[in-house]
């Protein structure tokens, strides 16, 4: 790696697994100290199994593996106070904020928009827009005092740029997110602070290669392989692969946390094998 961020300090929400930890662990490589959060707990109407505090226990010490420093904490995206000790405490270790990855999301249970419960609905908006609003009102301030500029990252995801059946929901966060984050990079140009966005396709983590989603995918199946889910997939892309992998979103996490993005900001940037092609 380049230690294109060495010396610089990056929040990363969601970092026990998937795209999170690979995230931290990235930008780590590029010389960055990581303060990292999840919430650690299995949350109402997801059914898939979610992280752990032994999973963002072991994003620690591949941190620290690759020779970077890293405070952790069990904070949920919608504890504001908690999410604000963290930051408050990382910045008074490691002396400042120039990175902020807002990457922590659920996925739960679909309906027909018309038929969703209102728990349903407001758990999802509360996770993954105003969780992402808290990470920005939380740390922005930092990044804002320290007078060096820096990045404000945002995950959303193809559905924040296209509507889908059934996940109302997801799909209204996400492209709530695409207006945070827009009104976000107006707001902090000024400080040159730059505000974008990733719209990943599938990514394949444990929130995707389980199970649930093999059965969602191939309803004409009994017991669907990852093999029979792959072949579904691979449908949704024109480049000939069913999914990307988390590595391929910090590949782009990196780039716009760094000086070579120094006059990118307000983009949704697509990480999607096409699959808005189609």
């Amino acid at each position: 790696m380049t230690g294109k961020l060495e010396g610089r300090v990056a929040f990363v929400t969601g970092a026990a697994r998937g795209q999170g930890r690979t995230h931290a662990v990235r930008l780590a490589q590029e010389g960055a100290a990581i303060i990292a959060t999840d919430a650690c707990t299995q949350l109402d109407g997801v059914v898939i199994e979610m992280s752990n505090p032994d999973d963002l226990a072991e994003t620690e010490a591949r941190v620290k593996a690759v020779g970077g420093r890293i405070l952790t904490g069990i904070v949920d995206v919608r504890d504001f106070d908690g999410m604000q000790n963290i930051v408050d405490e990382g910045v008074r270790q490691f002396g400042r904020l120039d990175i902020v990855v807002a990457n922590a999301g659920m996925g739960s249970e679909g309906a027909v928009t018309h038929e969703m419960s209102e728990k349903t609905w407001r758990d999802m908006l509360d996770v993954n827009l105003t969780g992402v609003w808290i990470t920005a009102r939380v740390s922005v301030g930092h990044v804002i005092a320290g007078g060096r500029g820096g990045s404000v990252i945002l995950t959303s995801s193809v559905g924040g740029l296209r509507g889908a059946r059934n996940i109302g929901h997801y799909v209204s966060a996400k492209h709530g997110m695409i207006g945070l984050m827009r009104t976000l990079a107006l707001e902090l140009g000024e400080h040159n602070i730059r505000v974008n966005a990733l719209c990943p396709t599938q990514v394949g983590t444990p929130l995707l290669l389980n199970d649930h989603h093999y059965r969602l995918f191939r309803p004409d199946l009994e017991n669907p392989t990852i093999d029979d889910f792959a072949a579904a997939s691979q449908a949704m892309h024109v480049l000939p692969t069913p999914w990307v992998e988390p590595e391929d979103i910090s590949n782009a996490v990196a780039f716009l946390a760094s000086e070579e993005s120094r006059f990118i900001t307000g983009v949704a940037l697509p990480i999607d094998a096409g699959n808005l092609l189609r």
